[in-house]
């Protein structure tokens, strides 16, 4: 892995530093209430580090997406990292005009400002280079008021958009400590591992499950690659389960079914050093169900690993 800079190898003192974290958080779609601030939290102790460090902060993070239920401003993740901080943290409702602009010039030492939702920009998820990125509105209007620009938004990093990479090219750029801690873990995971080691991939985010399991087995960097969430039961389906159609749909509809040739080759390749799950929790009337293999198909979503599952994965 290729030697990146963070929050040690500069000065900070009353600079402007532009920040980009990850606040995006699961909300009541309706009250827009944050239902949990373990993002911000992570991201907090990176923001109270550079605030001590006399950096005058300014962060960029985004809450969904436009037209999406769980889209909204950020203020309310503003109120959320005041309390965990025990610090008035300002917010302002723009992101790079003039109103933006008057309130970074009137930050003093150890202030911390967030931006409005960065995603009410409509260029911000284009997928453009850097060099492009560093084109927009965006970046012409916030990389002159700015001293560097620090990435702390690890699980946004795969995307290309204005805010992640936009002002790498002009601006001086560090690792934050929720990123430098990522990299750090993906260089130690990637390279010589002690073993046995064991991958579990799960979660409902299934986009690079099929490319994990053949780099990690064809490296022999993991023994075993253990499936749950999601990527257990799209595994179970490209293994020739029936699953049901309310959950085949589902995989439909987020583009994994896509998935499935690939996975099918891995079961080839590696077998058994794949684990699907062995029993499932499903939601019945808002309520956990656990279910064998044998009950499926089933009609309803499948959310979980079961108990079975969960002993043997931990023996």
């Amino acid at each position: 892995m290729p030697k990146f800079l963070t929050i040690d190898d500069f000065d900070l003192r009353n600079k402007v530093v532009l920040l980009r974290v990850d606040f995006n958080s699961p909300l009541d779609t309706e009250t827009k209430e944050i239902l949990d601030d373990t993002r911000i939290r992570s991201h907090s102790k990176t923001i109270k580090e550079l605030s001590e460090k006399g950096a005058k902060v300014v962060i960029l993070a985004h809450q969904g997406r436009p037209g999406s239920a769980d889209h909204s401003s950020l203020e309310n993740h503003t109120k959320i990292l005041s309390e965990i901080l025990n610090k008035n943290v300002k917010y302002v409702d723009d992101i790079f005009g003039e109103k933006a602009k008057e309130t970074i010039k009137a930050l003093n030492t150890g202030d911390i400002l967030v931006l409005q939702n960065v995603r009410d920009f409509s260029e911000e998820t284009k997928s453009f280079s850097p060099e492009e990125h560093a084109e927009s509105e965006l970046v012409k209007n916030l990389a002159p008021m700015a001293d560097i620009f620090i990435n702390d938004a690890f699980a946004a990093a795969h995307r290309s958009h204005a805010s992640m990479v936009g002002f790498t090219s002009v601006l001086p750029t560090a690792a934050g400590r929720v990123m430098e801690k990522e990299l750090k873990t993906l260089k130690k995971v990637t390279g010589d591992t002690e073993k046995p080691c064991y991958y579990i991939l799960g979660g409902a985010k299934a986009e690079d499950s099929a490319n994990v399991t053949d780099y990690v087995l064809s490296k022999g960097t993991a023994n075993n690659v253990l499936t749950g969430g999601v990527v257990g039961h799209l595994f179970l389906y490209a293994k020739g389960l029936d699953i049901g159609e309310t959950n085949v749909k589902f995989l439909e509809k987020k583009g994994f079914t896509e998935l499935v040739p690939k996975i099918k080759e891995l079961f080839k390749k590696f077998g058994e050093k794949i684990i699907v799950p062995e029993d499932l929790a499903v939601e019945v009337e808002g309520k956990r169900k656990e279910i064998e293999l044998s009950d499926l198909p089933t009609d309803y979503p499948i959310y979980d690993i079961g108990p079975k599952t969960i002993k043997n994965m931990l023996q």
